[in-house]
């Protein structure tokens, strides 16, 4: 049955409801699990799960120890991303011994510190990188040794790598081939290498082609595995799963990646008369009503459910359209912990109490999904959760035992493992820590498959012993455990094909390079300008900060452009600007910045928000996808290029700036 969605499962800072969120999927059936991870990284997951053998190993970087760092597609400066990213920005930067290239078509504050800036034109990256590594390897950087000993499919790769235009695909990317020339002999020259990308290449065009590029980079030159270089990591317990071949939504015919449906088909998955269409969703820590590709048909779409239940801390956009709202606690009001731990060779996992007390009212995540399953009576009896209560009490051990024959049962315990762990070994935790009971079959599990990794970070017992002893650190120790501590050679176990190398060769993609043509990349003259749909800035960070007076600069949202493009088209400083797409037209505040391109603007994300005020209705900043289409997006993950939006410019009629005037007065009782 694929006729139940499940969209989000925790938002940024608050991720413990998700893990109950899987419970209340399972019980429902195996519809579509659409979150912000799938609008952005499957793309990523699809090249992991080709080259190491499952959606779920996934890379990390060592920018604290590498002699080169190559920043592609991010500005770690803003968005982090890495432990102390500024700290570690600021280093290389004073450090004459150290290196940094920057890719990137803004001069971002990184770039300011990098050796080279390569600022190539928007929607490019696979043009450059393909002619990278052409150049890599025509001066002999393949690392050989490495390549024949930790590799397949080195020789399929060269062959492709050795048929790249060089100069035509450096001149539709716009830049110099002694540029390019400079930053391939530095990547040659470099004792080791860490390549950090991120959203900016991942909603790019030409978006898996870009995750598999990135990726050759650090393989072919040997930078992987090694201190200071790119690595993998191993998890407490992954974030996302594997799709086995065959996994697909139903209603859409699209290929599930990591067990994920992107957001892109959303639409498509309600608004059809497929048997297995989407009826129902439910949204938790998500806010698809702002967050997808598509504004128009996303509420369109949601309208039309059968049913929509949203479980949130505020009444966001997507809430105003719900049958239900569940009111959530926000992050700060209960036990969360940090998820987001792809670190190498040691890895970090904190769960952090609350500090306030809960809003009259509301209820923690965990707790929401507990009462909902057992109201929906799939819960097993009260007296079998007494009998492992006592046992959680009384004896670990004889509690795991009981515990893992009850998730032997059909047709619904296995799924309910957070659930009945909340209503168990949680009721013997701290008061109100009942929900940090599901890190415990985690803690168990790392301390199985990484057990010389646990141990190297300090804790000692063998067998189940091990895994009480993490599982103790972390729900005593607030300010975060180390779990795992690798020594780089051993990080090879993570490969999970069965010659335990690296498969360099993917056919689809190599079609792709054979069609990658710069014609691709001149300028529609309908839509010359391409737009950051989502730039992160100062005071802006995501859907969950809804209080615009947390904003001290940008309050509006304004579109940036480069000064030469404001003036080609009569606008103003602080003046009005609408920005138009195929899809649709925004009308907005615009502001110079000499640090984009020309032919490059941004808006940023995390607008859009709707207030109620006494003089009506009013929305803060610009809703971004209402110019965005769904049908712009990766052909293979379906991730949209928000990075790279075709729009014009032009000066917005009179009624429009009337409109848009009053709703900033209005916004003026909100904003003060």
């Amino acid at each position: 049955m694929q006729a139940f969605g499940y969209y989000g499962g925790g938002g940024q800072g608050s991720v413990m409801g998700g893990v109950f969120g899987q419970a209340l999927r399972g019980v429902m059936g195996s519809g579509p699990y659409f979150s912000a991870v799938s609008q952005e990284k499957t793309g990523d997951f699809w090249v992991n799960g080709h080259m190491f053998g499952a959606h779920n190993i996934h890379t990390a970087e060592d920018v604290h120890g590498a002699e080169l760092t190559v920043i592609l597609g991010c500005n770690p400066w803003m968005a982090n991303g890495f432990v102390r990213a500024r700290d570690a920005m600021s280093a290389i930067g004073k450090d004459a011994a150290r290196r940094m290239i920057v890719i990137d078509p803004r001069r971002t504050e990184v770039a300011d510190l990098a050796d080279i800036h390569l600022a190539l034109r928007p929607g490019t990256d696979a043009f450059l990188l393909g002619a990278l590594l052409a150049l890599i390897v025509a001066k002999g950087g393949a690392d050989a040794a490495f390549l024949a000993a930790r590799t397949n499919g080195w020789d399929e790769v060269k062959a492709m790598l050795d048929q790249v235009p060089v100069d035509a695909w450096l001149a539709a990317a716009d830049i110099p081939r002694a540029q390019a020339e400079e930053a391939a002999d530095m990547i040659i020259a470099a004792s080791s290498m860490t390549v950090r990308a991120d959203v900016g290449v991942q909603q790019s065009r030409n978006s898996t082609l870009n995750a598999y590029l990135e990726k050759l980079l650090f393989l072919v030159t040997g930078n992987f595995l090694k201190p200071g270089c790119n690595g993998l990591h191993t998890w407490l317990a992954p974030m996302w799963g594997h799709s086995r071949p065959g996994s697909v939504d139903l209603a859409t015919g699209q290929a599930r990646i990591a067990g994920l449906s992107p957001p892109n088909d959303l639409p498509k998955a309600i608004l059809t008369d497929h048997p297995e269409r989407v009826r129902a969703m439910f949204v938790d820590g998500g806010n698809p009503a702002n967050t997808v590709t598509d504004t128009t048909a996303v509420e369109k779409a949601l309208s039309a459910l059968d049913l929509l239940v949203v479980v949130e801390v505020a009444m966001t956009e997507t809430a105003r359209l719900a049958d239900y709202v569940l009111p959530a606690c926000n992050q700060f009001e209960r036990w969360e912990n940090t998820l987001f731990t792809f670190e190498y060779p040691h890895n970090v996992f904190q769960l952090r109490p609350p500090l306030f007390d809960p809003l009259p009212g509301t209820l923690p995540e965990p707790e929401i999904y507990v009462r909902i399953l057992r109201a929906m009576g799939v819960m097993p009896d009260d007296a079998r959760l007494a009998e492992l209560r006592d046992l959680a009490a009384r004896d670990r051990l004889a509690f795991s035992e009981a515990f893992g024959d009850l998730m032997k049962e059909q047709p619904h315990p296995r799924f309910l493992g957070p659930a009945i762990l909340y209503e168990t070994l949680g009721q013997t935790l701290p008061e109100g820590a009942a929900a940090t009971a599901v890190w415990w079959p985690a803690a168990h599990s790392c301390a199985r498959v990484n057990r010389d990794a646990v141990k190297g970070a300090g804790f000692e017992g063998e067998g189940p012993m091990l895994g009480e002893a993490l599982f103790e650190a972390m729900v005593t120790q607030p300010s975060g455990v180390v779990f795992s501590h690798e020594k780089h050679e051993d990080l090879w176990r993570l490969v999970s094909h069965p010659d335990g190398k690296v498969q360099l060769a993917i056919p689809e993609l190599f079609d792709w390079m054979a069609r990658l043509d710069p014609a691709q990349v001149v300028p529609d003259p309908d839509y010359p300008i391409m737009l950051i749909a989502g730039q992160r800035r100062h005071y802006n960070a995501n859907q969950a900060i809804r209080d615009p007076r947390w904003r001290k600069t940008d309050r509006a949202g304004a579109l940036h452009m480069h000064p030469d493009d404001l003036a080609a088209v009569g606008g103003s400083e602080g003046g009005w600007m609408a920005v138009v797409s195929p899809a649709g037209r925004l009308v907005v505040r615009v502001e110079a910045d000499p640090r984009l391109r020309k032919g490059q603007a941004s808006l940023p994300h995390g607008y859009g928000q709707i207030y109620d005020t006494p003089q009506g209705r009013v929305t803060i900043g610009p809703r971004l996808n209402l110019i965005t289409s769904t049908e712009d997006c990766d052909p293979i993950a379906r991730t949209p290029h928000h990075k790279n939006v075709a729009i014009r410019c032009e000066l917005p009629r009179t009624d429009e700036i009337r409109f848009h005037e009053e709703q900033e007065i209005w916004a003026q009782a909100i904003t003060g």
